[in-house]
């Protein structure tokens, strides 16, 4: 098997235990050697979309109900099922990245987002078990569909999607993070607290991955990065960029003020 048909495996695996378990298992045979390298562009194609399961119902974010306080287990639960609902989204965008724009980069690539992924799976598989501990279950409340928008407006333009995915999406949890640990933390949850502690220094590899990739696309495409990706945040990106910023963790990423500060909203 192939790099990419293992991704387009993932992708198409709709159990989000089976699609966490073939994850860690396809990254660790990159790792080893044991999976093939990336074949040149042709099928298996990644899916336009990947195999969801029946639950949780997906709604539009306008439809969701708004969010309850953390200090309460309900609270709790529905923050925790949420971000695990992300997670599972960026497994998915792991392995689309591998299938989608592998071939033709260098194998330090496709090294760096099977990392992310198998990352991202037990990021999931973490929260998941947090909300066993909080008596629920992924897929027992509504999650927002709107996540997957980003891979379907970028799947032709690998500096459009590093630009958005790892640079935009997953930067912005490097700013919010650290508040839901801190409020965790002060209604007694150390256990999820600490849970999130780990995704967030995780995210910073992540966030590093995706501005060490999108500058090496900018120099074979002879652009500067930071106009360049102020050019393609503005066009794929709708949502605004919100202050305040996490610059201490973007810093350790990397990414410095110089790309989000200028255009920034406020």
């Amino acid at each position: 098997m192939s790099i990419r048909s293992a991704a387009v495996t993932v992708l198409t695996t709709a159990d989000p235990a089976e699609k966490v378990r073939l994850s860690r298992r396809f990254a660790e045979a990159w790792r080893t050697g044991a999976l093939a390298g990336i074949e040149p562009p042709g099928p298996p194609v990644p899916p336009d979309r990947p195999a969801r399961p029946d639950y949780p119902e997906l709604r539009q974010p306008r439809d969701m109900p708004p969010r309850r306080k953390a200090g309460s287990v309900a609270g709790r639960t529905a923050l925790i099922h949420a971000l695990a609902h992300i997670e599972l989204n960026a497994i998915d965008l792991s392995w689309d990245i591998v299938a989608r724009f592998g071939a033709g980069m260098p194998k330090g690539f496709t090294d760096d987002w099977v990392q992310v992924a198998d990352d991202e799976a037990r990021h999931f598989d973490m929260l998941c078990r947090r909300l066993a501990d909080l008596g629920s279950h992924y897929g027992a409340l509504p999650a927002h569909d709107g996540l997957w928008q980003a891979s379907r407006d970028t799947a032709h333009d690998l500096a459009a999607r590093l630009a958005i995915v790892p640079l935009v999406l997953e930067a912005r949890g490097l700013d919010v993070t650290p508040a839901m640990i801190r409020n965790l933390r002060a209604v007694g949850d150390d256990a999820g607290a600490d849970a999130l502690q780990i995704i967030h220094d995780d995210e910073i590899t992540h966030v590093a991955a995706g501005r060490r990739w999108f500058e090496h696309v900018c120099d074979k495409l002879d652009v500067p990065p930071v106009p360049t990706w102020q050019n393609l945040v503005r066009t794929h990106f709708k949502g605004g960029l919100k202050r305040p910023f996490n610059e201490e963790s973007r810093d350790k990423a990397g990414f410095s003020a110089a790309f989000y500060d200028p255009i920034a909203e406020g």
